[in-house]
């Protein structure tokens, strides 16, 4: 167990011939109580700032690891949402590409069927040319027949005889 200073403070010496000097002695113990005393409080002050300082690395340390734990929510969050972009990125393009292929499907159709179309409009214009073509030339047939002469060389007398012929 260690010297307090009060036992320092209470300690008796025997006396004995060619000794000491006792207030030489008593002196120099009465400075060794006080230094031992301010010893004594210093180190009871460094405990007390160890045990504030412990603690404040208590609180600091549970700050480090809430912040690590946070970090680590933090990344593993960013990493979720970097994933789940990825992922919705992909829809969107494979959205975009079913979309893309069914625009051009609906467009190739719609352009067979226009060609379809316009393959049938040239048909009916080629018969349509045709016809037309007939009606003109049996027109132009009938416009050049003989009975046009004859009509304009028959004299008004022939008429008459003629409707008398045929009535």
């Amino acid at each position: 167990m260690p010297l307090t200073p009060l036992d320092i403070h209470n300690k008796e010496f025997s006396n004995k011939f060619r000794g000491y000097d006792e207030d030489e002695v008593n002196e120099f113990l009465d400075q060794v109580v006080k230094d031992y005393e301010i010893v004594i409080r210093d180190k009871k002050s460094l405990e007390e700032k160890v045990e504030q300082l412990e603690e404040k690395l208590g609180h600091f340390t549970n700050i480090e690891e809430t912040l690590n734990k946070s970090i680590l929510v933090a990344q593993e969050t960013a990493e979720e949402v970097r994933g789940n972009a990825t992922k919705e990125s992909k829809l969107i393009i494979k959205e975009a590409e079913k979309n893309a292929d069914r625009i051009i499907n609906e467009a190739l159709s719609k352009s067979r069927r226009i060609s379809m179309d316009v393959e049938e409009l040239k048909k009916q214009a080629k018969v349509f040319r045709t016809r037309l073509k007939m009606l003109v030339e049996a027109q132009l047939e009938m416009v050049e027949t003989e009975d046009w002469e004859e009509l304009f060389n028959t004299e008004i007398g022939d008429e008459e005889e003629l409707l008398k012929n045929n009535a």
